[in-house]
């Protein structure tokens, strides 16, 4: 089974992140991506936008997971932001988003790509550790909280 922590590096997480709007805010991810993974942030911020115009990533509960898959990628890789001011993602049930969580997977990748949504997706359902996640007071604590590491944030 995939484990969120293996989809993550502590220089992908980051808290307090600003954006006026999605358009915004997958820029952003992609100069994220770009910092944490090398990847072309252009290209990201195209592959997540074009895969939100199918239908909002947003679920519920102010928790959106954009993904997308991108060629020369070698496997699965993440990128968590806590969101200083919550963004309109057309979720399911129309609260805003302050929990992103982008995936971004090899181009041939399937099976891999649909476990670690499912994964993420599960993590994020649960609405203490989501609780947590808002609570945590530092990148470092939430990649701790992300990788499934007990510890105390000091922050």
């Amino acid at each position: 089974m995939t484990e969120v922590g293996d989809l993550l590096v502590p220089e992908a997480v980051l808290a307090g992140l600003g954006a006026a709007n999605k358009k915004t805010l997958f820029q952003q991810l992609g100069g994220a991506a770009h910092k944490a993974y090398g990847l072309d942030a252009r290209q990201v911020a195209e592959r997540l936008a074009a895969r939100e115009k199918l239908g909002s990533t947003g679920f519920g509960g102010g928790i959106a997971i954009p993904h997308g898959k991108l060629d020369g990628l070698k496997r699965v890789v993440g990128l968590f932001v806590r969101l200083s001011n919550p963004v309109d993602f057309k979720a399911i049930d129309d609260l805003p988003v302050d929990l992103v969580f982008m995936l971004l997977s090899p181009a041939g990748a399937g099976a891999e790509h649909l476990k670690a949504l499912a994964a993420v997706s599960r993590k994020l359902r649960d609405r203490n550790f989501a609780a947590k996640l808002r609570g945590a007071g530092s990148p470092d604590a939430l990649f701790a909280l992300l990788a499934g590491v007990e510890t105390r944030d000091a922050a």
